[in-house]
């Protein structure tokens, strides 16, 4: 008899993933498993479907039945995951209904058929809600987290970038006085954004709900589990819509599938159903992800089966508004009970009439403390960036736009701690429009706390980027890191900046070192193994 599974793997299972990679473990001990392992990743990120490819290889290792080829499902492909996942499930459960028929008297679940909802909605008519309390900081000592974010005040948003530049740039404080958090240098900032006042009267409009009516959730079972912690009970319609519906992202497959189960006009129906099916997938892509079109655009667009929508799949319907995580610009050094950030405010066209927006930048950039005072619901997460103690060991911060966040948190920390090898190149499109912090650098390289090198891309004919600067300074770099102990760090765009800045390193090491090109990759993962070169990037 064969044990089957499929393993669809983002992040492992700590006890199963002890487990399967134990040397102890006999090489046929999963001889009489069938398997099947499909990892969802990001191909922007430099280890793809790590996790996926390494346990895959260990199944087979330990003599499992492999079904299929392992799927590397990408975010960035131009269906999306999906454009992995559909053609790998197809084959999919060909071969496991193949080897493991439907057993008798039992169906397969229609596609058109709805699943029970999550959760059942129940409408209350004498129950008022303070908004208040939902900012009100917890009596009991309650460290802050995704639980139990702390209030923080907006002291102040500041836009840092030139009037006539492209780009809003803000950089925006908190005070965080009374909240115990702690935070160094390279941690993050978690928060929540909401919803737009417009958008959520617009979807109350559309579903024809009273924003203000009250209703508690229950679990259609126990399998559910409990209602989701953010949503108090009794809630408000519009608590539910400002604060937790993700209306304003770019809506998956799931979602126009669930949609197509209520389409009772026959023309909607059909195209539902289209974008639902995997021969659809151009046409969705075409329609949804090209443009950037939101799901409340979509339910505007199918408005006979948006009035058909029954209250209870709402959660189902819409995910959950995710946390938003920013790279903390400050050092509670310099700045106690403050926590500053610096935002990038997404706003770019599509063929929609109406300009795209980053939900949670947009939202930043509109809270305006000069009209009073305003709440963040906020926590902080350790970062992956770790600075060495030492206070010899140099540290070098390749951090182009507000990937010089981070190291302005650094360099605060260090130069408070009398730690002066500091060097950082940084990189704009130009020195008079996006030149962020630059009096602040200039004090520091006064005081000889900084070495700094720049590239502003747009102020002559010939574009200039930080990896040229990291060629030409090739010198010292190898005399910093090959003599030094010298700590490299990477932060910002994940597009081409991190490669072409590694390709520089390590021209740099044949050069400078005299080491050959495989030598000089060596250099680099050995650096990285101990903990001596860092990159923090972001698509």
């Amino acid at each position: 008899m064969h044990t089957f599974f499929i393993i669809f793997f983002s992040l492992p299972l700590q006890n199963f993933w002890r487990f399967v990679f134990r040397k102890s473990l006999p090489a046929g001990s999963l001889c009489r498993l069938d398997c099947a392992v499909l990892g969802l990743g990001d191909s922007s990120y430099p280890k793809f479907n790590f996790v996926a490819k390494k346990l895959h290889k260990r199944l087979m290792q330990l003599g499992a039945s492999v079904l299929l080829p392992v799927g590397l499902a990408d975010d960035q492909h131009d269906l999306g995951a999906d454009g992995v996942i559909d053609p790998w499930l197809t084959s999919f459960w060909e071969r496991a209904q193949a080897l493991y028929p439907t057993p008798a008297g039992q169906s397969l679940i229609r596609e058109d058929e709805p699943l029970p909802p999550r959760y059942v909605f129940r409408f209350l008519d004498d129950v008022t809600e303070n908004r208040a309390d939902r900012l009100r900081v917890p009596e009991l000592p309650i460290s802050p987290s995704q639980t139990h974010p702390f209030p923080g005040r907006v002291v102040s948003s500041k836009r840092v970038t030139h009037a006539s530049h492209f780009q809003d740039v803000r950089h925006i404080e908190f005070d965080i006085t009374g909240s115990d958090i702690e935070f160094t240098a390279g941690d993050v900032v978690m928060m929540r954004p909401c919803n737009t006042p417009e958008d959520v009267e617009q979807f109350c409009q559309l579903l024809r709900l009273d924003p203000d009516r009250q209703f508690t959730l229950s679990p259609t079972n126990s399998d559910t589990g409990s209602v989701p912690a953010r949503l108090a009970q009794p809630c408000t319609v519009r608590h539910l819509v400002e604060s937790f519906l993700d209306i304003a992202a770019v809506p998956r497959r799931s979602f126009f599938e669930l949609l197509a189960t209520f389409a009772t006009n026959e023309l909607e129906r059909e195209k539902l159903s289209e974008f639902s099916s995997a021969q659809g997938q151009d046409e969705l892509h075409a329609y949804c992800n090209r443009p950037r079109r939101t799901a409340l655009e979509v339910l505007t667009d199918f408005p006979h089966t948006t009035a058909e929508l029954s209250v209870d799949y709402l959660l189902d319907l819409f995910p959950e508004i995710q946390p938003r995580s920013f790279s903390i610009a400050s050092s509670m050094l310099a700045h106690p009970n403050r926590i500053q950030i610096l935002l990038a405010v997404v706003r770019y066209k599509t063929k929609m009439h109406l300009p795209r927006k980053g939900l949670c930048s947009s939202w930043l950039a509109s809270l305006d403390p000069t009209q009073g005072n305003i709440y963040v619901p906020l926590w902080v997460k350790k970062g992956s960036m770790k600075f060495p103690k030492d206070p010899y060991s140099p540290v070098i911060m390749v951090g182009p736009g507000t990937g010089v966040a981070p190291f302005r948190s650094a360099l605060q920390e260090r130069t408070a701690q009398g730690k002066t090898a500091n060097v950082l190149f940084f990189g704009c499109r130009s020195q008079s429009k996006d030149f962020y912090c630059s009096s602040e650098w200039e004090e520091m390289e006064k005081a000889g706390q900084l070495t700094l090198f720049t590239a502003f891309s747009r102020d002559q004919e010939d574009k200039i980027y930080v990896q040229q600067r990291v060629q030409e300074q090739a010198e010292l770099l190898w005399d910093l890191i090959a003599n030094k102990n010298g700590y490299f760090y990477i932060a910002g765009n994940a597009k081409q900046m991190p490669t072409a800045v590694c390709h520089a390193l390590k021209e740099g090491f044949q050069s400078q070192g005299g080491v050959s090109s495989s030598e000089a990759d060596e250099m680099l993962v050995t650096m990285e193994r101990a903990g001596r070169f860092q990159s923090e990037t972001w698509s």
